[in-house]
């Protein structure tokens, strides 16, 4: 599995400079990749249905128990499945769209880092790993949902999906830390394997809160919904790989995925149906209001990340069965939906349904493919999306309420089926902003492809019943459960239930163009509910942002500098003293010598100099004193490499400060402010210095423990081949935070010489413009 997700990040690097090369035509030979991903996912399909899942540990911080730990049993693979497939289809259809976009080579590259994260969540074995991947897919759909940056539209959609999304990962993260200490490993198949240990434990209640936030944020759960419809703002095969079949549903697959370790609890039934219906009542009213195409398929989406939601919390055999067959066949029929939409926008010009229409005789294939599609969201047989409904409705026949708010919402999807589906399509009159033609073939082998293997599991849901269906619901219930799935399931109450909600969608299409525009008038501009609060929130959050920019902000260095001590004074001076930090602090000048004494009066007088004096050589040769000073006070106490490295250290500082100070103009010296901002200033450093010299002498007032130093002593030579005990820590024991150094200072370098540079072209082009005739003889 690790190779797996290495090749797939590997396409990700590679997948620009194939770009490059073959341009639209790029993404068939890139989707060689997700296809072999499908095809290695099947391969284990027996495997995993008799029971043994693949299961593979590296281990990655041991110190603190966290490991590459990956495991594919039958949820994984239902997930993998899905992902690696459909982005197949989506690697192709993005050729297609994107051709002639000179960003085609950065969407590659995003959509392949999204798919190498999103499966990296789903076969994560442990929790850590789960939170890495998971927040990974929060960055890359970032960049995906404002791929067309230009558009402020989509940078702020773009950013709401990242706060929304992210937030609720933190949140996720604080929950797993929970989890793992209350189980005392962070190995998810141990967490499944004793259930007991965690809803016992007096934290359950706030670890499963933490969790499910997490997992409601991701999904589009309420009151969390809104981010999904507005990242409709993202091109076509974002939306069809992102927001029907992947990323939304991670949020579904953690609920699933920890349901046998935290399910089958009050808690646990009640946060989840209760969000769930109350997901499902939103998103079914607002698809009311909508005329476009993406964002009526943007709502109903909800409504069925609603629906898995909720019957994950009723946690039945009968319920875990329906959200499977759901959960598989909404993914192959939402999936071609987006891309038909897609492909409408893009060869008609328009998202708006009611400005559609007589599309089918330009567009038959595009046509075909939403149909079948369609004919599934609705509900209706011989699609898979009929099966699943069924047995939604079979397994919420103990709850009654929750029923009836299915029923609704069934209608309403069999509604958005045909203002998708049906309407632009249909009729002899050709309606459409401009003149529409059928799509290319790399934007219909995709959605044809997937509405066809929806009807053929429909007809024969066989293949799919014990190699993947048995073994997803397994991994959710936490044992077997063998189960059969058929396609006519007699004269049943479900059965009847779907004759109502069949009735009732025909109804509401029938009459859609008569009470749709009320609707539109009464509600439309209606902004209330949980995106006014976060528009409410973020307005706030961005004047707060401004004011503390005015007061932290200033070209002024020493505004900044008075700021930042003032800060860490105030909050590291003010914890040690309410924690009896300074009650160790020792003063024992006694053995001193005269010399010191003078080394330390040389050291005072040249800091006065500096304070005082206008002159800047003074300024700058006083301040060579000052570091000279306190490297002869390493060569007293024993020190002489730090001695040593003073020493250049302060003579660089001296030759470069002379060289930047003579070039400054007067003013620059002592910068701006009166005989207050100056005694201000002087009050926070002496506060600083103060402060560094308590807990210093606090610090060598304490009981002196040698742990750490013998440990250098005894490994530094013989593990790093160095006798220089701070040399080996820097470059061996250090070695990432010193590379992390040399980094960062080589970054600093590159930005001035970029800025040098470009104020020497600068001043090379004055200068020739000042010369007659550009200089020219």
């Amino acid at each position: 599995m690790l190779i797996a997700l290495l090749l797939a990040f590997g396409a990700a690097l590679v997948a620009p400079w194939v770009t490059g090369r073959l341009g639209r035509s790029a993404g068939w030979l890139l989707a060689l990749l997700p296809a072999g991903l499908t095809l290695y996912f099947l391969s284990l399909g027996p495997r995993v249905a008799a029971g043994e899942p693949l299961v593979q540990r590296v281990s990655w911080v041991p110190q603190l128990g966290v490991e590459l730990a990956f495991r594919v049993d039958g949820l994984a693979l239902l997930f993998g499945l899905l992902i690696a497939g459909i982005g197949t289809f989506v690697a192709v259809y993005a050729g297609g769209y994107l051709a002639g976009d000179r960003q085609l080579p950065r969407f590659y590259l995003l959509l392949f880092s999204f798919m190498a994260a999103m499966l990296g969540v789903v076969t994560s074995d442990d929790l850590i790993l789960l939170f890495v991947f998971w927040e990974l897919t929060s960055i890359t759909s970032f960049f995906l949902i404002g791929f067309q940056h230009e558009s402020e539209e989509s940078r702020a959609n773009a950013l709401q999906g990242l706060f929304v999304t992210a937030g609720g990962g933190l949140a996720m993260l604080a929950g797993f830390v929970l989890l793992g200490s209350m189980a005392g490993t962070y190995r998810i198949s141990e967490l499944l394997a004793s259930p007991a240990v965690l809803v016992e434990h007096p934290a359950y209640p706030l670890a499963l809160a933490l969790v499910a936030l997490g997992a409601f944020t991701k999904s589009a759960q309420w009151p969390f919904h809104f981010w999904l419809p507005n990242a409709m703002a993202a091109p076509a095969p974002v939306s069809s790989y992102l927001h029907s079949a992947t990323m939304v549903k991670a949020g579904v697959y953690l609920l699933a995925r920890l349901a046998p370790a935290l399910g089958g609890t009050p808690q646990w039934f009640w946060l989840l149906t209760l969000v769930g219906g109350a997901t499902v009542l939103a998103a079914t009213l607002l698809t009311l209001l909508q005329r476009d195409s993406k964002r009526l398929l943007a709502y109903s989406t909800i409504v069925a990340l609603g629906t898995m939601v909720l019957l994950i919390g009723v946690g039945t055999p009968a319920a875990i069965k329906a959200m499977v067959v759901f959960l598989f066949a909404h993914a192959l029929y939402k999936a071609p939906l987006f891309m038909a939409a897609g492909s409408v926008d893009h060869e008609a010009g328009s998202r708006d349904v009611t400005r559609l229409a007589g599309l089918g005789r330009s567009m038959p294939w595009t046509w075909l493919a939403a149909g079948l599609a369609g004919i599934s969201a609705a509900g209706l047989p011989p699609m898979l999306g009929f099966i699943g409904k069924e047995l939604a409705y079979e397994g919420l026949m103990g709850a009654p309420w929750l029923l009836a708010g299915l029923i609704a919402a069934g209608a309403v999807l069999l509604l958005v089926a045909v203002q998708v589906a049906w309407v632009p399509f249909a009729g002899r009159t050709v309606r459409a902003p401009k003149a529409p033609h059928e799509a290319p073939p790399s934007m219909l082998v995709g959605p044809l492809a997937l509405a066809a293997l929806g009807l053929t599991f429909g007809l024969v849901p066989g293949l799919v019943q014990d190699g993947l269906m048995r073994p997803a619901a397994a991994a959710v219930l936490g044992a077997p459960y063998a189960f059969d799935l058929y396609l006519w399931h007699g004269l049943t109450l479900a059965l009847g239930l779907s004759l109502l909600t069949v009735s009732l969608g025909v109804a509401l299409a029938a009459t859609w163009r008569r009470w749709q525009p009320l609707l539109l008038a009464r509600f439309g501009g209606v902004r209330v509910g949980p995106v006014a609060v976060y528009e409410g929130g973020w307005r706030w959050l961005l004047r707060f942002a401004a004011l503390q920019t005015r007061f932290v902000q200033s070209d002024d260095l020493r505004h900044h500098l008075t700021i930042i001590v003032a800060f860490t004074v105030a909050l590291t001076g003010g914890v040690a003293l309410w924690r009896g930090g300074l009650e160790s602090m020792v003063w024992a000048p006694s053995g001193a010598y005269l010399h010191e004494f003078l080394y330390f009066a040389v050291i005072l007088l040249a800091t006065a100099t500096v304070v005082r004096s206008h002159s800047r050589l003074v300024v700058i040769t006083s301040l060579g004193v000052v570091g000279f000073g306190v490297a002869f006070v390493f060569v007293l106490f024993a020190a002489p490499d730090l001695a040593i490295t003073q020493f250049l250290v302060d003579t660089l500082v001296v030759i470069i400060a002379a060289l930047v100070l003579i070039r400054l103009p007067s003013s620059a010296l002592r910068g701006e402010g009166g005989r207050d901002i100056r005694w201000l200033s002087g009050a926070v450093a002496i506060a600083g210095g103060a402060l560094i010299t308590g807990l210093l002498l606090a610090v060598t007032g304490l009981p002196f423990d040698g742990a750490l130093t013998r440990f250098f002593e005894a490994n530094s030579y013989p593990a790093a081949n160095g006798r220089n005990i701070v040399n080996v820590i820097l470059v061996d024991f250090r070695a990432v935070d010193t590379l992390a150094e040399v980094v960062v200072l080589a970054v600093a370098a590159g930005g001035v010489g970029a800025l040098l540079r470009r104020r020497l072209g600068r001043g090379d082009a004055d200068a020739a413009r000042r010369e007659p005739d550009g200089g020219a003889q």
